[in-house]
């Protein structure tokens, strides 16, 4: 009658796993109380998900990490980042109009492609040095960093997450980051995180402007293809 985590069944690498999910339904809860906050909880849990893959590789992972990995990334980037899109659209445009109906309709359609891009990631892409399609974490993070800079007008609010939902499934190819590289990116994270509002936001836009450096650049320019 044990949980099947207390008999081995999962590493550590899994655990913290779990704890992704569990930052994607803080970061659902807190989206309609303060945007700025979910957007730094699904930060914080794009941090566990590089950490998972570092704690894989130092102590292995198990049959179900990858399976784990895939559904902790639904809620952490598919519908937390979503919701965070659907709290700020409303907090500008009220309820029930037309154009939030289409606002949710987005997100929703955001939901879609992230589940649908991981499926096929740990189908295909899961063991290889590349992906295809925009990653959802990525993606993610994109919008959260957004959202910490004030980029909250609904109208390019919502026509971004449009594209980053259509760009997921795409066949475009994008590298795995570089360890350093990984490295900076969580270092620049945790401090959007800890400091969002200070040296006038300067962490959150560099957060932003390095994953947009990814977005576009990457697939033809990322050193060591």
């Amino acid at each position: 009658m044990h949980p099947r985590f207390v008999v081995g069944r999962l590493g550590v690498a899994d655990v913290v796993t779990v704890g992704n999910a569990g930052l994607g339904f803080l970061a659902v809860a807190a989206a309609n109380v303060s945007p700025g906050l979910a957007a730094r909880l699904i930060l914080l849990a794009a941090i566990a998900d590089g950490l998972d893959g570092v704690l894989a590789r130092r102590y292995g992972g198990t049959d179900a990490g990858p399976y784990l990995d895939s559904l902790a990334d639904v809620a952490s980037f598919g519908v937390a980042p979503a919701m965070v899109v659907v709290a700020a659209v409303r907090a500008v445009w009220g309820f029930g109009s037309l154009r939030v109906a289409v606002a949710v309709a987005v997100a929703a359609l955001f939901v879609v492609m992230a589940v649908t891009r991981l499926g096929m990631y740990t189908a295909y892409d899961a063991d290889s040095d590349q992906t295809r399609g925009v990653p959802t974490t990525l993606a993610a993070t994109i919008l959260a960093a957004g959202v910490l800079v004030g980029f909250t007008d609904p109208f390019p609010l919502v026509g971004l997450t449009a594209l980053l939902a259509a760009l997921m499934v795409t066949t475009i190819p994008y590298p795995d980051l570089h360890t350093q590289d990984a490295l900076v990116m969580g270092v620049v994270q945790a401090l959007a995180i800890l400091f969002p509002h200070r040296v006038g936001g300067g962490f959150a836009f560099g957060l932003l402007f390095l994953a947009l450096a990814y977005l576009f650049l990457a697939p033809r320019f990322y050193w060591g293809r």
